[in-house]
């Protein structure tokens, strides 16, 4: 029988890299390869936590790059910039996740059947920008919910319940069964123009199969899916489905620091005063260092912290009249001392609102943006 390959991208930030530790140190029997899309425009730390990485997992990682760029020798990023005539990425044109992550991605599986391990966390609430390509299965380990959406909706849709009935009954039985089916059999009531609503109420009924035991839920999904066209249905067993650990954020910063493999250093919390008070920024993502995701709080640390960086990024508004990073504003203006002033103001009302909540994650409430592209920021 064919074996799906394994492999887990590393994008330079701190989940995917807790992520290749934690899997290598507690299911070493994972073959998993490692790969990195570079785009030439990442942070020095991003090329040093995946060098420390690669001493601990004892593992290259192999670093992607377009064809067409590689023969000619280009800084990826540059390459597609002039092929796009110009033209800015943005989060309505992201050609640079296309070009410089999916794509390269999908050349490197080919047509064969993949898994495709994805850091996202269990205190997240999204899926990411992945390959829908058939032949690439995307598994979330630090989960509670493993699956993705698309299985999920396959397993909970009411044509598939005789199906999924059929399975619980080789795993449960008694009261616990009787509970299941009770679930099974109860239709999700879906509204067609309310999708965070059909998210929550989906969610809910996940939640209480989960509750009836989760390797028993992922047991039965994984013989539902022995004949669909899925990567999974090749392996004989798969260790994750007896899984029950749910990591979030706290957790990745531990194995980080006790594999010694580390943070990178622009996570780091950095004070800046204003009107006497004084707030912390850092960088929340990994990525291209002039990623349009980026906060304007972001901007004025990179402005502060690698002022070199900054002029380079303003360098590529200067070049095509009327395109610029974040929308409505140019960098230029960006670093006037009213508008940093006006910047670092908000950014510490916003965080004094959320220390009044008594929320723990103070910064990352603030800073953390959309997150929608797990290719660059995960």
């Amino acid at each position: 029988m064919t074996k799906p390959k394994h492999v887990l991208g590393i994008s330079g930030g701190k989940d995917s890299a807790a992520l290749a530790i934690y899997l290598r140190n507690t299911y070493p029997q994972l073959d998993i390869n490692y790969y990195f899309c570079d785009t030439g425009k990442e942070l020095d730390e991003t090329y040093q936590l995946i060098e420390r990485l690669e001493g601990y997992l004892g593992k290259n990682i192999e670093k992607l790059e377009p064809k067409e760029v590689k023969a000619l020798g280009e800084n990826p990023f540059d390459y597609y910039y002039q092929s796009y005539r110009g033209y800015l990425p943005s989060n309505v044109a992201r050609w640079c996740t296309k070009k410089m992550k999916l794509e390269p991605f999908e050349a490197y599986v080919g047509e064969s059947p993949t898994i495709s391990y994805v850091g996202i966390r269990g205190d997240e609430d999204r899926e990411g920008y992945i390959s829908k390509k058939g032949n690439i299965q995307s598994i979330f380990p630090f989960r509670r919910n493993i699956w993705s959406e698309e299985i999920i909706k396959r397993v909970l849709s009411t044509k598939e319940s005789e199906h999924i009935m059929d399975f619980y009954r080789g795993v449960l039985s008694g009261n616990s069964f009787d509970k299941v089916a009770r679930l099974i059999n109860e239709p999700l009531i879906l509204e067609e123009r309310n999708p965070e609503q059909n998210k929550r109420v989906t969610q809910e009924k996940l939640n209480l199969l989960f509750d009836q035991g989760l390797p028993e839920f992922n047991q039965v999904v994984f013989k539902y899916l022995k004949d669909k066209n899925y990567p999974i249905s090749l392996e004989e067993d798969y260790p994750l489905l007896y899984n029950e650990d749910v990591l979030v954020r706290d957790d990745i910063f531990k194995l980080l620091r006790e594999s010694e493999v580390g943070v990178p250093g622009y996570y780091e919390k950095m004070d800046y005063e204003v009107d006497g008070q004084t707030g912390q920024y850092a960088r929340s993502r990994s990525g291209c260092y002039f990623c349009f995701f980026q906060q304007k709080i972001e901007w004025v640390w990179l402005h502060e912290q690698h002022p070199d960086l900054y002029l380079q990024a303003m360098e590529y508004e200067n070049e095509k009249e009327g395109f610029t990073w974040n929308q409505n504003e140019s960098l230029q203006d960006l670093i006037h001392p009213n508008r940093i002033h006006q910047i670092k103001s908000e950014h510490l009302n916003r965080m004094n609102r959320e220390k009044s909540k008594g929320s723990k994650y103070l910064l990352d409430k603030v800073i953390d943006a959309e997150k929608d592209c797990i290719a660059c920021f995960g």
